[in-house]
C-alpha cells in the first residue's frame, strides 16, 4: 500500500480508493504530514490540504497527538441505551427511572387531541407562553425567540447547520456526551476537545480553542455527561468574558437536565452575543420517547431554524407538543420531579459514600443521571474486570474528543443501596 499523488486531490482520491478497497482499513493511522510530504516531494500544506479534505468526508478523523486515522464508516459507534439481553447489572445506559416518569396516557385524557393542518404555528401557543416565562430567567436582556426540536441533538444538529460548514471546528467538553461527538463527524464538523474539572469547562482552554478557529461551543452549564460536574458562578463568568472577545462564535448551552438539576444555572451567554441558544430538553424528565427540546435564541439564530422547522416540512408534532403542555402545566408533576430529584439526589450519595469507604476516587459534587470515576490506569481493563464481576460500565474513551480519557461512567438512576457496596467493593478489587 502506498499513497501517491502530487495534489491535495491526487491524495485525497489515493487514499479513498486504497480504503474503499480495504488496502488501508479503519483504526489505521495515516502518515505525518511531514514525512508524507517529504517522500512525495511535495509540500506540507498540499498534504494538510488532503487530510482536511479526508476527515470533512468522514473518511478519516484527526486525533490530536495521534495524528490522522483511518474511519469506519459503517460503524454508528457507541450509543446511549440499554443492552438488550445483558445478563450484567445495566450501569452503563444513561436511562432515568421508570418509576418517576410521568403518565402520558393520563395526559392525552386532560386534553383530547386537535387536528391541525399545514401552516398553522409551529409551536402551541399555551406551550410557547410556559416556556418563554420559564426560560427568561436565563436568557440575554435583549429578548428571545422560542422554538421546537426533535431532542437536544436534534436541536445541536440544526443550530450547526445554521451556520456551520464541513470542516469547522467545535470547541466541546472533553470528556464528551456520547451523540454530540457523533452529530459532530457525521456533520462533518471537527471537535476540539477542552477539558473540564468540577466547575465545569475550563475557561482558559476554551479560549485557547477559540483562538485556533473554532466557530462554535457546545457547552453544558450542569449535569455535564458523563462527568455530572455543573458550572460554578465564577467559572460561568469566566467563559462569558472568553466569549464576549469572540462575539461570532456561536454558542449553544445544552441545558439538558434543567427540569431535574440540583444545581443552580449561571448563564455563560455575554449580555450583547450576537449568536446563540440556550436549549433544554424533556428526555430525560418525560421519558427519551417524548422527543422534544426547547430552543430559546435570538432572533437572527430563531430565522435560521424555522427555515428547517416550518409547518409542512420538520416541525414537531402538536401532538407530542399537547403532550408536554399538560404534563408540565400540572401541580402534580412539580411534584413528582422534585421526588425524582430528591430520588436521584439519594442514589448518587449512597454510591458516594460506599466508594468513599472502599477508598475509591470519583468526582464530586455532581449532578445527573451519572456519576464519573477518573482513573489513572487503564479504563478498558478496569471495565473487563467489572463486567466479569456482573457489571456493565462505560469507559471513558466512549466520551473522549482529542487525547484519551480514562475514567468509568455510572448511571446511578436505579442503583440501591445494596448494590451501591457491592459495586464499590469490586471496583475497588478491579483497581487492584
Amino acid at each position: 500500500m502506498a499513497i501517491q499523488g502530487k495534489t491535495a486531490a491526487e491524495l485525497f482520491d489515493c487514499v479513498r480508493a486504497l480504503a474503499q478497497s480495504q488496502q488501508l482499513r479503519p483504526g489505521d493511522s495515516l502518515p505525518p504530514v511531514r514525512d508524507l510530504a517529504a517522500e512525495l516531494g511535495i509540500g506540507r500544506n498540499t498534504v494538510a490540504a488532503a487530510y482536511r479534505r479526508l476527515v470533512v468526508a468522514g473518511i478519516a478523523s484527526t486525533h490530536g497527538r495521534l495524528g490522522t486515522i483511518i474511519r469506519n464508516q459503517y460503524d454508528p459507534g457507541e450509543q446511549e441505551g440499554t443492552l438488550a439481553g445483558s445478563p450484567l447489572t445495566d450501569l452503563a445506559s444513561g436511562n432515568p427511572n421508570l418509576d418517576w416518569l410521568p403518565d402520558v396516557a393520563a395526559a392525552l385524557q386532560r386534553k383530547p387531541y386537535q387536528p391541525r393542518l399545514y401552516g398553522e404555528p409551529s409551536v402551541n401557543p399555551g406551550l410557547k407562553q410556559h416556556l418563554q416565562q420559564w426560560m427568561a430567567p436565563d436568557c440575554p436582556p435583549q429578548g428571545f425567540e422560542i422554538d421546537l426540536a426533535h431532542g437536544a441533538v436534534d436541536a445541536i444538529e440544526r443550530l450547526l447547520i445554521s451556520y456551520l460548514v464541513a470542516g469547522d471546528k467545535v470547541a466541546v467538553e472533553n470528556p464528551c456526551f456520547l451523540s454530540s461527538i457523533h452529530t459532530l463527524r457525521t456533520l462533518g464538523l471537527q471537535p476540539t476537545g477542552v477539558p473540564v474539572d468540577t466547575e465545569g469547562m475550563m475557561a482558559g482552554e476554551l479560549e485557547t480553542a477559540l483562538e485556533k478557529g473554532a466557530r462554535a461551543v457546545i457547552l453544558t452549564p450542569r449535569a455535564h455527561n458523563p462527568t455530572g460536574c455543573s458550572l460554578s458562578e465564577k467559572r460561568a463568568r469566566a467563559i462569558s468574558r472568553v466569549l464576549a472577545r469572540h462575539p461570532n462564535v456561536l454558542v449553544i448551552v445544552d441545558d439538558h437536565f434543567a427540569l431535574l438539576s440540583d444545581a443552580a444555572y449561571h448563564s455563560v451567554i455575554p449580555k450583547d452575543a450576537a449568536r446563540w441558544a440556550v436549549i433544554r430538553s424533556f428526555t430525560k424528565a418525560l421519558g427519551p420517547d417524548i422527543r422534544m427540546a426547547a430552543i430559546a435564541s435570538d432572533s437572527a439564530t430563531s430565522r435560521q431554524l424555522r427555515l428547517r422547522l416550518t409547518s409542512g416540512t420538520n416541525w414537531v408534532s402538536h401532538l407530542l407538543q399537547d403532550i408536554v403542555e399538560t404534563i408540565i402545566t400540572q401541580a402534580e408533576t412539580a411534584s413528582l420531579l422534585a421526588c425524582a430529584r430528591a430520588d436521584y439526589r439519594q442514589r448518587r450519595q449512597a454510591l458516594e459514600q460506599a466508594l468513599h469507604k472502599e477508598g475509591v476516587a470519583f468526582l464530586p459534587g455532581g449532578d445527573g443521571l451519572n456519576l464519573w470515576l477518573p482513573l489513572e490506569t487503564d479504563d478498558q481493563a478496569v471495565a473487563l474486570d467489572l463486567a466479569r464481576r456482573g457489571w456493565l460500565v462505560r469507559q471513558g474513551r466512549s466520551f473522549s474528543v482529542d487525547d484519551p480519557v480514562q475514567g468509568l461512567r455510572i448511571t446511578i438512576s436505579s442503583i440501591n443501596p445494596v448494590q451501591c457496596a457491592q459495586l464499590a467493593r469490586d471496583i475497588r478489587r478491579s483497581l487492584g
